[in-house]
């Protein structure tokens, strides 16, 4: 079936949606992650990171589709440890869930140390705050093409739902990271995802599926009851001045 012909079908396009919202889900703990890494920049260096760092993420998720081959290798048992046979995705999933919970313990230990801060942004670098993203470009791409590969056969019906995905995330990621700086106590849940997400990789790693669901509604909830904070407090400097 030519490309033309695939697109025009209505079950083109309802598995077109499907998957690109899942993708913009799925990318949601990616954009908090860079956001977080993109504020350790100085201010002129933190939009060009965001940028960079989702392009980077757009390159990882294509590479991944067009060596869909490749993937299912990994998948491929390497060894056996009590039973449970351990793939390379395994591997790749565990060791990013480790280094997440570490950046993000680092993160918390830091905001609250409280003078950490200067001396954290005079260390950073765009070299090494790309470094850190592509790192968990490749993790974030692993999880979010093997579930693209698992919904839709069809590879341009993939390629399409990422890059309208990803340019959804460009567009949020100014946004998102505003929000965040205006207001600190919503990084402290940023942090917060971002261990639950780095539990969940490396309970994936170890076979113990978390389902993703459970972690964006307690983030959601979360998110939620701090909106209702910030405006009770608005309110209540309203009536103070």
């Amino acid at each position: 079936m030519d490309i033309l012909t695939l697109f025009m079908q209505p079950e083109s396009w309802m598995a077109l949606a499907t998957l690109t919202i899942l993708e913009i889900v799925l990318g949601v703990d990616n954009i908090i992650f860079i956001s977080v890494v993109a504020s350790k920049l100085p201010k002129h260096q933190q939009a060009s990171a965001r940028r960079l760092g989702l392009v980077l993420a757009l390159i990882s998720r294509l590479a991944l589709l067009a060596s869909i081959a490749w993937l299912a290798h990994l998948t491929e048992p390497l060894f056996t440890i009590m039973a449970h046979a351990f793939s390379g995705r395994d591997l790749v999933l565990f060791i990013g869930g480790l280094f997440l919970l570490y950046k993000a313990s680092m993160e918390i230990h830091e905001t609250m140390e409280g003078a950490g801060g200067e001396r954290s942004v005079a260390k950073a670098t765009m070299f090494s705050a790309l470094v850190q993203i592509m790192m968990l470009d490749v993790i974030f791409s692993l999880d979010s093409v093997i579930t693209a590969v698992g919904m839709v056969g069809e590879l341009p019906l993939m390629i399409a739902a990422v890059v309208i995905a990803m340019l959804v995330m460009l567009w949020a990621s100014g946004p998102i990271s505003a929000f965040i700086d205006k207001h600190p106590t919503t990084k402290m849940l940023a942090f917060s995802f971002l261990i639950l997400i780095g539990v969940a990789l490396v309970a994936d790693g170890l076979h113990f599926h978390i389902p993703r669901g459970y972690i964006y509604f307690a983030v959601a909830f979360s998110l939620g009851v701090e909106v209702l904070n910030i405006i009770a407090h608005k309110k209540r400097d309203k009536q103070k001045s």
